[in-house]
């Protein structure tokens, strides 16, 4: 089993894609608009045939997937993050840093007991991060290597 997150947008998936691309090295593996889906463009609001559907794109080894959500079902996410875990403190400056434009922290990116960086913030389109840099970073290739 496998879990991923799906990220959902109020109609700036792409420019997010984008984004994720310039600044945080993400690899766009699938993209498709609502008019591509089999049977066209149907039930989402004039002028979103353009829009998202579904888009998958790693960060690193993991995998994540967004969509442009229609206005009647969009909810801006709350009460999860995203979390990028870093091993070189310049590293994690630089992206939270690109993270915050636009933005809003919530914690500035710090020295905390458990990490030489960390810190929280909401990108511009609205996903909520969390930047942790540990230089000792005990990472396992797998999930299930942590067992």
């Amino acid at each position: 089993m496998l879990v991923n997150a799906y990220l959902n947008f109020p109609g700036n998936c792409e420019e997010a894609l984008n984004f994720y691309q310039r600044h945080l090295g993400a690899k766009i593996t699938a993209r498709m608009t609502w008019d591509e889906q089999p049977g066209g463009c149907q039930g989402v609001p004039d002028g979103w045939n353009t829009k998202i559907m579904h888009a998958a794109f790693t960060i690193g080894e993991s995998l994540l997937m967004a969509s442009d959500c229609p206005p009647s079902h969009y909810e801006a996410p709350k009460g999860i993050a995203i979390t990028l875990n870093l091993s070189d403190p310049a590293e994690a400056e630089r992206v939270f840093g690109a993270l915050s434009e636009g933005g809003s922290v919530q914690m500035p990116l710090d020295k905390t007991f458990w990490a030489e960086k960390f810190g929280l913030v909401t990108d511009r389109f609205g996903i909520p991060w969390m930047v942790n840099c540990m230089t000792q970073m005990p990472m396992p290739e797998k999930a299930e290597a942590a067992q």
